[in-house]
């Protein structure tokens, strides 16, 4: 059995750490290096850095501060914010990236996954969908969470899986920052419709939040940021926790 993976998420502007609640309302969390070391050292199974005004603001992720990072850890590090070409994907992977995460280019160009899952492969290739509830149906949002598509996240998971991505970085917008649990219905079903890894974001606030994420939810990561941030749970805490109900992760 594959272990269950703690992933740390730092959404970046301005080469600072920052959160939000619903994708608004940020605030500093911090220095992006600093941090990305102390949560390696402290047993992050991975890291994801976001970029997250690099596609509103139409411009590219900062490669120097991805190599900064990147020689400041020793664990999976993901990149996302503006990515659209083979060229970006390129430059990131060297900078020290592991993977690369793209949104608002799969979803106005889908063929784009294809296109860097056969030339970087597909373990590579993370998928992120942000998705909200509207009526009691989720659907697909663009550009940071700020455009709405008519798109069904369901169906746009499967597609991307279709189309060869590697992983899907699945937030709930409705949940983002509440600290109220992750959006345990729709998780669940993304992750019994598709085969790839689904990485769980939104909504973390306690250490029984993940237990029902990886059991209810049937995830195969889960991610949060505030709450490693503020130190309102710690990392080997959070592991103890879930090793002691029965959920396989790395100490």
């Amino acid at each position: 059995m594959l272990a269950k993976r703690i992933i740390l998420c730092l959404d970046v502007k301005d080469g600072r750490t920052v959160k939000g609640t619903n994708f608004l309302n940020l605030r500093d969390a911090g220095d992006a290096v600093e941090l990305g070391a102390y949560y390696a050292e402290q047993g992050a199974d991975e890291l994801v850095f976001l970029d997250i005004t690099a596609t509103e603001e139409n411009r590219k992720t900062f490669a120097e501060l991805v190599t900064r990072i990147a020689k400041h850890i020793n664990i999976p590090f993901t990149v996302g914010g503006g990515i659209s070409t083979i060229k970006d994907v390129d430059v990131l992977l060297n900078a020290g990236a592991d993977k690369i995460s793209i949104n608002t280019a799969a979803v106005k160009n889908p063929e784009i996954i294809s296109g860097l899952a056969k030339r970087f492969g597909s373990q590579c290739i993370v998928i992120a969908i942000d998705i909200r509830n509207i009526s009691d149906e989720w659907f697909v949002y663009i550009n940071a969470g700020k455009v709405p598509t008519e798109i069904k996240a369901n169906k746009w998971a499967k597609q991307v899986q279709e189309l060869g991505g590697g992983e899907i970085l699945l937030t709930s917008m409705n949940h983002d920052g509440t600290k109220n649990g992750f959006a345990i219905d729709i998780t669940k079903k993304i992750s019994e419709y598709v085969s790839i890894p689904v990485i769980a974001s939104g909504g973390a606030g306690t250490v029984e939040h993940f237990v029902d994420v990886f059991t209810k939810g049937k995830v195969d990561a889960a991610l949060a940021a505030s709450i490693f941030h503020y130190k309102e749970i710690e990392i080997p805490v959070l592991k103890q926790y879930l090793k002691n109900r029965g959920i396989h992760v790395r100490i």
